[in-house]
């Protein structure tokens, strides 16, 4: 059976395809009531090199990357035994320092591990590191890889939208991952959305359920610029394994 797709997120699918689109706009159109800030290198040089789509990629791995830091905060304010581990700083300044990527994205307490395999090494029982970490640090570089190794595009440059339709499926599979994978004592991995008699918080989904939307559109806009057919991949989620670039 496919990977399932909670509605929850087919609605944040739909959002992020209108901010996407949007804000590649010149007249700076409004949702729910705010702007969207323009880039601040719209004008540069820079820019003369790019076509409208590669500000939109420029954009959609922006938005990613920021979404991506947010939930290192998050996650380490659930599970924070994690951020006891690498003993950066808090929450906020460790991400920051993470994400100011002044180390090629390898780090020794996780083993220098990237992609795939930092994220399965998140939820393996016998993994003693901070698990926070090398799941973000996985995610972010499995993003970086699927965008063809680049965080910044021009014109000359090519991405295989099969790589970005297989990055959204495997932060399904992550996101099913956090929901269900326990340790031996029968407790999540890691912690992320609550909800209970008294609290209902379902953040963390409706994140990843952005990211995956955006993917998603931005797939598809690539498939039909290179006229380059998606294949679909049918997984069962409790048994899916990571897709490959």
């Amino acid at each position: 059976m496919p990977l399932p797709f909670h509605p929850c997120c087919m609605k944040l699918a739909a959002s992020s395809a209108i901010f996407l689109l949007a804000a590649c706009s010149t007249d700076r159109p409004a949702i729910n009531g705010k702007h969207i800030p323009e880039h601040t290198d719209r004008n540069f040089i820079s820019q003369l090199g790019k076509t409208d789509l590669d500000r939109l990629t420029d954009l959609e791995v922006r938005e990613n990357t920021q979404i991506l830091q947010a939930l290192m905060v998050k996650l380490y304010k659930r599970n924070p035994n994690e951020l006891k581990k690498s003993a950066m700083a808090g929450p906020e300044e460790t991400a920051a320092a993470v994400f100011a990527n002044q180390h090629g994205w390898r780090f020794p307490e996780i083993n220098e591990a990237q992609g795939s395999h930092a994220i399965q090494q998140a939820f393996h029982p016998d993994f003693q590191g901070d698990r926070v970490l090398s799941l973000i640090v996985g995610l972010q570089t499995m993003l970086i890889k699927a965008h063809g190794g680049k965080t910044d595009f021009y014109i000359t440059d090519s991405i295989d939208p099969q790589n970005i339709f297989n990055a959204a499926r495997n932060i399904e599979i992550v996101v099913w991952q956090l929901s269900n994978k326990r340790d031996s004592n029968g407790q999540l991995t890691l912690l992320t959305n609550e909800i209970n008699d008294h609290e209902r918080n379902l953040s963390f989904e409706r994140e990843f359920g952005k990211m995956i939307g955006s993917l998603d559109l931005y797939a598809i806009l690539l498939s039909e610029k290179m006229q380059r057919h998606i294949t679909r991949v049918v997984q069962s989620i409790p048994t899916a394994v990571l897709l490959p670039f």
